[in-house]
């Protein structure tokens, strides 16, 4: 899908249907005869657009002939019957020295919101260095933003932990301990990228693009920071609550142990009497079936209180 962009005389964003110089063009999950067809039109290197079609591409900076390719990664969720499942997914930025400005990625891209519904502060596509810079800016934010609600998760997951006897929410963490070692790998990857565009030698640099990609910088280490944290307090946590369903499920089988053997106290009990053999004055009396049956539930009672005092029970 192509989807074509340009800031009106009041910085306001609006949608093209043709391209024009200094727009902005949203290439999402596009087929190759539309990446062919922007290279054309563009004059840029096809080479730099196939390549974002690999959903394994690695954040680097590469500068063609004509362009400078740009690529990031951003979260996406895996799957929604699990709550902060995620993966990521690379994001390019390519800045053609014609005038055009080419995003290009495999999934739509949610960060794109707050740009087409103009709540971005000075937020001016003919500014392409800027833009650049403020897409990485709201990329460290996206995760920092993920990673907050993974952490108000795993506090939430952990009151129940408590009392579980099952794999389930032990799994869950997991798949969210997965979502954090992607994070944390990306993070360190587009912190990278980030360094190169500071050394100034990628794209050209004003005073406030160098203080907004310092700002940039600062959000992506604190992401990082954060998804290092938060691995650690799951990859703890899990493996201290591994321990407490199986000491959970230790103590159930203990129970239902302890139980068995109370109860199968009056089974011996009537086994034995309804054995051939005399029972004297019992077997005559009329009260018999109330005495055996007074004789074991005492048995049983004693038997009881021995487990309870042993911790079986």
């Amino acid at each position: 899908m192509i989807n074509i962009y340009t800031t009106d005389a009041n910085k306001k964003l609006k949608e093209l249907k043709n391209l024009q110089k200094e727009c902005w063009i949203d290439l999402i999950n596009p087929s190759l005869e539309e990446i062919k067809e922007i290279s054309n039109k563009t004059n840029t290197d096809l080479d730099l657009l196939t390549k974002l079609l690999d959903d394994e591409e690695l954040p680097r900076i590469e500068i063609g002939d004509n362009a400078t390719l740009i690529v990031v990664d951003t979260p996406y969720v895996t799957d929604t019957n699990y709550k902060h499942k995620y993966n990521t997914d690379p994001l390019g930025l390519i800045i053609n020295n014609d005038g055009y400005f080419i995003t290009i990625s495999p999934k739509e891209q949610t960060l794109f919101n707050d740009f087409k519904n103009n709540k971005v502060r000075e937020f001016n596509i003919k500014k392409r260095t800027k833009f650049v810079i403020q897409i990485l800016l709201k990329t460290a934010s996206v995760y920092q933003r993920e990673l907050k609600a993974i952490n108000e998760y795993i506090n939430e997951k952990e009151k129940t932990l408590h009392k579980s006897t099952n794999n389930k929410r032990l799994i869950e963490l997991l798949n969210v301990e997965k979502t954090l070692v992607y994070f944390s790998t990306s993070l360190k990857a587009n912190d990278v990228v980030l360094e190169k565009l500071a050394k100034g030698n990628v794209l050209t640099m004003y005073e406030d693009d160098t203080d907004l990609l310092e700002d940039a910088m600062i959000e992506n280490k604190q992401a990082i920071e954060m998804a290092n944290i938060y691995r650690e307090i799951l990859t703890s946590m899990t493996d201290t609550y591994a321990t407490i369903i199986s000491n959970n499920l230790n103590d159930v089988m203990k129970f239902l142990a302890g139980i068995t053997i109370v109860f199968s106290i009056p089974t011996m009990v009537a086994s034995f009497i309804g054995m051939n053999v005399p029972l004297g004055k019992i077997g005559t009396s009329s009260l018999s079936f109330i005495l055996i049956i007074a004789f074991s539930f005492v048995l049983s009672i004693i038997i009881a209180i021995i487990l309870k005092k042993k911790n079986m029970l």
